[in-house]
């Protein structure tokens, strides 16, 4: 008996097409396009978590900057001053304070002096 292979390919296609939705024109209805539409988005999604990290950091980085020289220093001596005084606030908590608290960042910087 000859053993038909429709309904695996039909589960395969629905499966890559589901990933496709939001995009448009024949990516989101030919198979073929749908399909590379998809690698190429996997990569992208997997190289971005990646770069998501790196450009994090460097707006924390220059947001500490921008508020710690309205405060008479630059980035550089205030983390060595931080390292020092031995405060150990991390970039993300510290760029927060930067920006929501403005009078609690300035008290970290005096601290650190």
């Amino acid at each position: 008996m000859r053993i038909k292979r429709g309904v695996t390919t039909q589960r395969r296609h629905r499966k890559i097409l589901k990933l496709t939705s939001g995009m448009q024109h024949a990516r989101q209805r030919s198979f073929r396009l749908a399909k590379q539409a998809v690698i190429r988005a996997l990569q992208y999604a997997y190289r971005d978590r990646r770069t998501k990290k790196r450009d994090l950091r460097s707006l924390w980085i220059s947001r500490i900057n921008a508020a710690a020289r309205v405060n008479g220093t630059n980035y550089s001596d205030f983390m060595a001053s931080l390292k020092k005084a031995n405060i150990e606030l991390d970039r993300k908590t510290l760029a927060e304070l930067a920006v929501h608290e403005p009078n609690v960042f300035s008290a970290v910087v005096k601290q650190a002096k």
